[in-house]
């Protein structure tokens, strides 16, 4: 169950950055939806990027309201008011505190269908939550927990790289009818800036997207690591290869059609994520691949990801998959 069709916003595009983008698809579905709620830590002044400015001065507190600091509380209240018919969009201030609500939406919003015959549901649930690296937020600021949801039947797990994306996939996640849980790329709140349509548009889930095409070696990644991707694939073309990417965007259920043409064509794949490289959620794309594409590989697959430690502060130019190492790895997987 989901949504299946884009449609786009009229009135034209404007540029804005990837916090403003978020912004807008937040008044569009109060706006839309007198049964749609949006609360988290400090979400009535604007939140600490930001993302939910001036909503409460439009809907009312009643509506956008401040939480107490407890994670597993907001997500056990979201899942209440999803079950109750609402759409319930709930913020988790940063992806690392997302732990103490583990067990609420495991064990609850993703098995809430199934436990009940599909008698009851919290589908109108949303968790909102800015994931990954920024430069200076150490290992309680900046870690990438997506693989830990996306083994869990019952739940989608949305990643955008940019601020249309974030939009559109954002829209198509609140309206959803299963839980989501929809990382934000915090590096890019404000870096990123791109054209975005300002009216009410959606992008497809579960749906990858190629935004590079190429024919020697196939490049996945999802949220900020597709712009390090995106370097990588220019530095390569200087050297004669050609790289398909693909930005995943929805890794649970995730597009294995797409990628397996791609990889079909090409007989090479690297995945890259900021997230520690065992038991990381390439390692999940890497296994289906080989099954799938078995006879068509001329190389092990590669990855490049963040190292096996907790996420450093100083040495986190060394931790991080950069577009040097993802450089190195492509030659290598391309000459193998």
């Amino acid at each position: 169950m989901g949504v299946a069709e884009r449609r786009e916003g009229g009135g034209g595009t404007k540029p804005v950055n990837l916090f403003t983008a978020v912004n807008q698809a937040l008044h569009i579905a109060l706006d839309t939806d007198p049964r749609s709620y949006v609360f988290g830590e400090d979400v009535g002044f604007g939140g600490v990027f930001r993302c939910t400015t001036g909503l409460a001065d439009r809907f009312g507190k009643n509506r956008v309201f401040n939480t107490p600091l407890c994670e597993q509380g907001i997500a056990g209240f979201a899942i209440g008011l999803a079950a109750m018919g609402n759409r319930a969009i709930a913020e988790i201030q940063f992806a690392d505190y997302i732990f103490p609500a583990f067990d609420q939406l495991v064990n609850e919003a993703a098995k809430f269908r199934y436990r009940s015959g599909n008698e009851f549901n919290c589908g109108g649930l949303t968790i909102r939550s800015p994931y990954g690296a920024v430069g200076h937020g150490g290992h309680y600021h900046s870690q990438s927990p997506e693989a830990f949801f996306c083994h869990v039947p019952g739940l989608k797990v949305v990643i955008p790289r940019s601020p249309r994306e974030a939009k559109g996939l954002l829209l198509a996640s609140i309206r959803d009818p299963n839980p989501v849980i929809f990382f934000e790329p915090k590096w890019l709140y404000r870096l990123s800036v791109e054209e975005v349509p300002e009216g009410d548009y959606m992008l497809p889930l579960s749906q990858a997207e190629v935004i590079r095409k190429g024919s020697d070696i196939t490049l996945i990644g999802w949220g900020a690591q597709l712009a390090v991707l995106e370097q990588a694939c220019e530095d390569a073309a200087k050297d004669g290869i050609s790289c398909e990417l693909i930005d995943l965007r929805t890794l649970i259920p995730w597009d294995k059609e797409t990628v397996e043409a791609s990889v079909s064509k090409t007989g090479k794949l690297l995945i890259s994520h900021e997230a520690p490289i065992t038991g990381g959620f390439g390692a999940e794309i890497a296994a289906s691949i080989a099954e799938r594409c078995f006879l068509r590989l001329e190389a092990p697959v590669a990855r490049v990801c963040g190292l096996d430690t907790p996420f450093p502060l100083v040495y986190e130019p060394f931790y991080m998959p950069t577009k040097n190492k993802i450089l190195d790895a492509i030659k290598a997987t391309v000459n193998y």
